[in-house]
Parts: C-alpha cells; sequence; structure tokens
C-alpha cells in the first residue's frame, strides 16, 4: 500500500468515526423522546389552606404536559377539602372509564354521572362499575399554600 493510499484511507476513517460521534447522540434524541429525562410532573399550588373547608371544592392548578419534545402548560383540577385536620385532593376522574366525578352534597358524597358511581367523603366506592376508590394526589404544605403533586392510584396506595 502506498503512503498516498494509507493517509487517504485513514483520513477516511477519522471522518466516519468523528460524523458517528456526532450524528448518534442527535439522532437518539430526535428519534426517542421517550427515554430523556421528563420536564412535567413537580407540584403546583392548590392555594391557600386557611381557605379549605369540610365540604370539597374544585381547585384550579396548572400542570406541565410533555408530549415527545413538546412541553405545555395545561389547566387541571382536584377536589380538595380538609378533614379532621386532614387535607384531601382527589382526582376528578372516575378510576373506571375516566369521566369528570362531580361533589353531591344532598348525598355526601362524590358521583360520576357516566355509569352511576358513587363514592363516600373518603373516596371510597358505594355503589357503581368502579373497580376502586377515587385516585388522590400527593399533598404537602408550605406556610399557608397547599401544593399538589403527582396522582397517585388508589390501589397503590
Amino acid at each position: 500500500m502506498l503512503r498516498r493510499e494509507f493517509h487517504s484511507r485513514a483520513i477516511f476513517v477519522l471522518n466516519a468515526v468523528i460524523g458517528a460521534a456526532l450524528a448518534l447522540p442527535a439522532a437518539a434524541y430526535l428519534l426517542l423522546p421517550g427515554k430523556r429525562k421528563r420536564a412535567g410532573g413537580g407540584w403546583s399550588d392548590a392555594g391557600s389552606v386557611s381557605s379549605l373547608t369540610e365540604q370539597p371544592r374544585q381547585a384550579i392548578i396548572q400542570r406541565k404536559r410533555v408530549d415527545g419534545w413538546k412541553t405545555t402548560l395545561e389547566e387541571a383540577t382536584a377536589w380538595v377539602f380538609k378533614r379532621d385536620g386532614k387535607v384531601t385532593a382527589f382526582s376528578p376522574s372516575c378510576p373506571h372509564l375516566g369521566c369528570g366525578v362531580s361533589f353531591k352534597a344532598d348525598q355526601g358524597g362524590f358521583y360520576c354521572p357516566c355509569h352511576d358511581s358513587a363514592f363516600s367523603i373518603d373516596g371510597k366506592v358505594l355503589t357503581g362499575p368502579s373497580p376502586r376508590p377515587l385516585d388522590e394526589f400527593e399533598t404537602k404544605i408550605e406556610g399557608d399554600r397547599l401544593w399538589l403533586g403527582s396522582v397517585r392510584r388508589s390501589d397503590e396506595a
């Protein structure tokens, strides 16, 4: 092999190695967005703890939603109340099929209109096809502010 041919091949191989070193991370970033660390979740401010009563009310919160490489801020709701000194925050989605539950003061609990599931004030199933109790948000209190984290499935608590 001639010296000129050796140098030509060595430069070709070196360029291929450098190109692969640059292309592989970029390709992984574009083709595998599910493998990246999520920016979503976190804690959302749900309002003042001192304003909570024993009657559940809907709190509007801001949540980060990550879809592939797109991050958006969207509104969500939670049923929040304080009973016996304990703050509770339920997800507004029925565990059966995800319909929105509402609080019925005259029935003393939550109600899902889609398939007539009824839940006690503790979130336990009273009637209907729901497979489990209402899901709860993680909660933490800092000063007089209530913060909601991620939703825990009621069968994982």
